[in-house]
């Protein structure tokens, strides 16, 4: 596996879908990080909001737990222009109830902290 590092100005793309959102069976943020790692991205990290609502002003919580049957994913992604794009057309297709935003941002320090393989 080839380590990647990256610094300086990248873009940030941060995809926001429903916990509950899924493809084929499988969990669609488990599809769209496994894309990631397939496409070489530098790196992409999910994680699960507390609470949230989307363009059909529909809360989604932890409380009270009738709720919790479709909490926020957030997607996040940094990586140059190239690589984002690149990524982006691949899951857009699977992107139906989703929010998209990009932003472009500084890397002041991005390293594995794992010794390369000989």
């Amino acid at each position: 596996m080839a380590f990647r590092t990256i610094k300086g100005k990248h873009l940030l793309l941060r995809i926001m879908i429903g916990e509950s959102d899924k493809l084929k069976g499988e969990l669609l943020y488990m599809v769209i990080l496994k894309k990631a790692r397939e496409l070489g991205l530098a790196g992409c990290t999910i994680s699960r909001g507390m609470a949230g609502f989307g363009a059909a002003s529909v809360i989604h919580s932890e409380y009270p737990p009738e709720f919790t049957h479709d909490l926020p994913i957030i997607i996040e992604t940094v990586d140059t222009p190239a690589h984002t794009e690149k990524f982006l057309k691949a899951v857009q297709p699977l992107l139906k109830g989703a929010l998209v935003t990009e932003e472009e941002v500084r890397v002041r320090h991005y390293h594995h902290g794992l010794r390369a393989p000989k």
